[in-house]
């Protein structure tokens, strides 16, 4: 299947993903041939079912009981319906990469469209951030998304110690300087990015950069390679142990990212491969998968009309 044209033009970087050097050995990146089979059937039976519900088809999507019943994340992020309404919403900004920078941080940090909607958007101006404040402490609740992102003991003892507080304020304050050293950048990969900015930004939220830096691959390729040395976190680390837990998993990703799997998808007719934040991700999601086969885990079901 083609990408749809509206992903296509919101994202800037996919033709890095049809340009990649494949033809790593799976034998040699897996210790099970049976877990590269599963893994491999898990990848596609995904991405058939967001193929069918993008092109407007009835469910159900699987005959899997598992995958028929609970949710998952996409195999690839940036289908993500939060994802994209972030990317839509801060196109306009991408000829400015700090004030693009500093809203995404901030739409990652709040994780709540609705939120993020009613406030408006960052402005590197004082005055300007005084309204957004006053408006963002106002805002219905509950104000943010997925709060395990943001710990907020990491800044309570700081000069901006609430999560407000630290967007209005210590947000403009900094992302100009972070900005400049991520445009000095040439195809850094993530895992050395996020050891870069932390001690700029002077907090310690690795897994919020992790996601942002994320975000910038797709806006602006040059500065970042996702195809490179990328973090893993601990929902993926024990599928990376079954695959080969001889190698660092930060690593792994990378060898992952030089296998030959067809997704199914292409863009301009040329295949789209997987990254190393692809395979961090799957990494995840099919440990979810082989834990809830297995009577575990958290049941996240599908509503009515998703079934």
């Amino acid at each position: 299947m083609e990408l749809p044209e509206n992903l296509k033009r919101l994202y800037r970087h996919w033709r890095f993903h049809t340009t990649r050097s494949v033809g790593e050995n799976p034998r040699t990146v897996f210790k099970s041939a049976k877990l590269f089979k599963d893994i491999s059937w898990f990848v596609g039976e995904r991405l058939h079912i967001w193929e069918q519900k993008t092109v407007g088809k009835e469910p159900p999507y699987t005959k899997d009981k598992v995958l028929s019943h609970y949710r998952f994340c996409n195999i690839f992020r940036e289908f993500d319906r939060q994802t994209i309404a972030f990317h839509t919403l801060l196109n306009p900004l991408r000829d400015n990469f700090p004030l693009w920078l500093l809203n995404m941080f901030y739409c990652r940090m709040v994780a709540n469209t609705d939120t993020v909607k009613h406030v408006g958007l960052l402005s590197f101006d004082t005055a300007d951030n005084k309204k957004f404040y006053t408006t963002l402490l106002q805002s219905p609740r509950p104000r943010f998304g997925t709060p395990y992102v943001f710990p907020v003991s990491v800044i309570q003892r700081s000069t901006t110690p609430t999560r407000e507080l630290f967007i209005a304020h210590h947000l403009p304050s900094i992302m100009k300087t972070v900005a400049k050293d991520i445009q000095g950048w040439n195809k850094k990969n993530i895992y050395d990015g996020v050891k870069t900015i932390t001690p700029i930004f002077g907090f310690n939220l690795n897994f919020l950069w992790t996601e942002v830096l994320i975000d910038v691959a797709y806006q602006f390729p040059e500065f970042i390679d996702l195809f490179a040395r990328f973090p893993v976190g601990p929902g993926s680390l024990p599928t990376m142990e079954r695959i080969n837990a001889k190698k660092d998993p930060t690593l792994l990703v990378e060898d992952l990212a030089r296998i030959e799997l067809e997704t199914g998808l292409t863009y301009n007719k040329k295949p789209v491969r997987l990254s190393a934040e692809n395979w961090e991700g799957i990494g995840c999601e099919f440990r979810k998968y082989t834990n809830l086969k297995a009577g575990k885990g958290r049941r996240r079901i599908f509503g009515a009309s998703q079934s």
